[in-house]
């Protein structure tokens, strides 16, 4: 029987409405969530990735802004421009998107964003909120899987998981979150002994190592959930038939694109998993979701410690 898909396109929409009530009842009460998404220079995948984030930002109702500095902007006129918007009190996330130009230190800009604006979750506080089980903004795609594993039904209290990759991105915060909702988690990657040998002892087989079908059908034990985080794109055609012969829709879409999108797994994994994540329309999409869900958490928890801060004064 082949695996089930985990539709995260629905999972996206349902989250996105959630999201849309949750902004709708807080404008009504004068706390409308901002988002500011700070995009330099003119990297065009970028570009398509912020223009995603603006577009559901104004479906869910948030006020929104871009700040496009010039691809010479310095170290330093970032740390300005993120500590004006630190500032800003109807600003409740900041989004920094990345890769930032060569010559800009990306490690001392993120370090600036305040932590309670930190939307990414990749503020070392934040890192260690999350490390320590205690409120704080998580990233947004492990965020995203454990919102489709929860509302997909999938059991992970309990259940051995694999997480193949170690990204301070994805990899280690999806290890943790899997470690906090009482998983037995494994962490893998390019120095692991036997890696098809632990991918197979998973329920859970997180795949977000970034590269194009490493996961076959010899990683995944018969009926695992197997999450594909990758997003690889494919533009030789010995490439594209290791992944899709015989397989005419895609074919079509190489023929006339060019090139075709792939995740970490391999296609052939739904012969034998018992449900998967297809790509695209898996994971991605929720990446979009809980980054608007951030945004609102961090309105409630910035503006509500504010009130109680006033209220014992």
């Amino acid at each position: 029987m082949p695996a089930a898909i985990l539709d995260g396109n629905k999972i996206a929409a349902e989250i996105r409405g959630e999201v849309a009530a949750e902004v709708k009842a807080l404008s009504a009460a004068g706390m409308r969530p901002g988002l500011a998404v700070v995009l330099v220079g003119n990297n065009p995948a970028s570009e398509i990735y912020v223009r995603g984030k603006v577009k559901s930002s104004g479906e869910v109702g948030l006020y929104s802004e871009q700040h496009t500095p010039s691809e010479r902007a310095t170290t330093q006129e970032l740390l300005e421009l993120i500590a004006e918007l630190n500032r800003r009190d109807e600003i409740d996330g900041i989004l920094v998107q990345l890769p930032l130009p060569p010559h800009v230190d990306s490690k001392k800009v993120l370090l600036a964003v305040d932590p309670a604006k930190d939307v990414d979750g990749f503020h070392p506080m934040n890192v260690g909120f999350l490390s320590t089980q205690r409120p704080g903004l998580v990233p947004c795609t492990p965020a995203g899987v454990m919102e489709m594993l929860e509302r997909s039904k999938v059991k992970v209290a309990g259940q051995e998981a694999v997480v193949v990759g170690r990204s301070d991105i994805v990899g280690k915060p999806m290890a943790m979150l899997l470690l906090n909702a009482n998983a037995t988690v494994t962490v893998c990657h390019s120095k692991t002994r036997d890696l098809p040998g632990v991918c197979r002892r998973a329920d859970i087989l997180v795949a977000a190592i970034g590269r194009a079908g490493m996961i076959t059908k010899d990683f995944v034990r018969p009926g695992a959930t197997v999450i594909d985080v990758g997003m690889n794109r494919v533009t030789d055609a010995g490439g594209f038939g290791r992944l899709f012969a015989g397989n005419s829709k895609r074919e079509e879409t190489f023929r006339n694109k060019g090139s075709v999108l792939v995740g970490d797994v391999h296609p052939e994994v739904a012969e034998v998993a018992g449900a998967i994540t297809p790509v695209p329309g898996g994971v991605g999409p929720l990446t979009i979701a809980m980054l608007m869900s951030n945004t609102v958490k961090a309105a409630k928890m910035r503006r509500w410690s504010h009130v109680a801060e006033l209220a014992r004064t």
